[in-house]
């Protein structure tokens, strides 16, 4: 009877592990420098702070707002994951027309973090950056930067909004986990 208790709970934990979404911390970091290694830590610096500036928020914190002319919470993660869609189009060398699906908070959170794990594993099979190009069209005016502004561009902006999830959160009454430290990637 033991053994079927012992087997039940290790499929549990092998499922559950399955099922995780990335960027729960960070990985350890490359043997060396290059563009694509400082980029693709950036991405995962980035995964780990949506990871936990969205885990675990309520109907309140979504709703969000510190001012009637800003965005909820709820719409700043909106922004993110199209930010993120802009990375993966880029990646792909396709065009972003700044349409995205409509979601939910857990489909945005799941998509949105996927899409991270997409650009960190496809930056690793890019050996020069400067062969990807972000293609923006908005009405059908199209236009072209290099992949210098995909840095002070989505990723660096993405950062930029995981502080004011974290900002909302806490004026919500939801403070992010204590125990999560972004300098070492891990949840203490």
């Amino acid at each position: 009877m033991k053994s079927i208790y012992f087997f039940l709970l290790i499929s549990l934990s092998m499922n559950a592990q399955q099922n995780q979404l990335p960027f729960y911390e960070i990985g350890e970091y490359p043997s060396e420098y290059s563009s694509t290694n400082v980029v693709s830590r950036m991405i995962e610096g980035l995964g780990y702070r949506f990871y936990w500036s969205t885990e675990s928020l309520n109907e309140n914190d979504l709703n969000y707002k510190p001012s009637q002319d800003s965005r909820s919470t709820f719409e700043v993660i909106e922004h993110i994951y199209g930010l993120t869609l802009a990375m993966v189009l880029t990646i792909d060398g396709k065009e972003f027309d700044f349409s995205q699906d409509k979601l939910n908070y857990q489909g945005l959170r799941e998509k949105t973090l996927k899409n991270l794990q997409y650009v960190y594993n496809n930056l690793k099979e890019i050996e020069d950056l400067s062969t990807l190009t972000i293609t923006l069209n908005q009405g059908g005016n199209k236009m072209s930067f290099p992949f210098w502004n995909m840095i002070n561009g989505p990723i660096s902006d993405a950062i930029w909004h995981c502080g004011q999830v974290v900002m909302n959160r806490r004026a919500s009454g939801n403070p992010i986990n204590s125990k999560v430290n972004v300098f070492v990637g891990k949840t203490m």
